[in-house]
């Protein structure tokens, strides 16, 4: 046991001194005006426009799956019945996070504008 805490004080001693002297030769790039450039504005519009559509497709698209597991739900048995409730509940819930994750996305790209 006294030889692997050895070996094992040794390994810290290595990584440490490896770590600092890392952190004693990195340097700071500072890159141009990227927040200007047509990469960075392109980016910010792609996503604020993809995060539009998603808070718009969502819920189209979970209203149509919540119809569809509806009259699968009644056309089923008992024992069925429950997979397709839960299925309609994971619809629901699926929807109020896309949509929830969409606003918040594009509240975040709205303070960088």
């Amino acid at each position: 046991m006294k030889n692997y805490l050895k070996k094992l004080g040794q390994w810290m001693k290595k990584t440490s001194l490896v770590f600092y002297i890392l952190l004693l030769t990195s340097t700071t790039a500072y890159a141009g005006e990227v927040g200007d450039s047509k990469l960075a504005t392109g980016t910010e519009e792609l996503i604020n426009d993809l995060t539009i559509w998603l808070m718009i497709l969502a819920p189209i698209v979970g209203i149509v799956l919540i119809i569809y597991f509806f009259i699968r739900r009644s056309a089923a048995d008992e024992m069925d019945q429950k997979k397709w409730n839960n299925r309609v509940t994971t619809a629901i819930i699926s929807v109020i996070g896309a949509v929830l994750t969409a606003a918040t996305l594009n509240l975040i790209i709205g303070y960088y504008s």
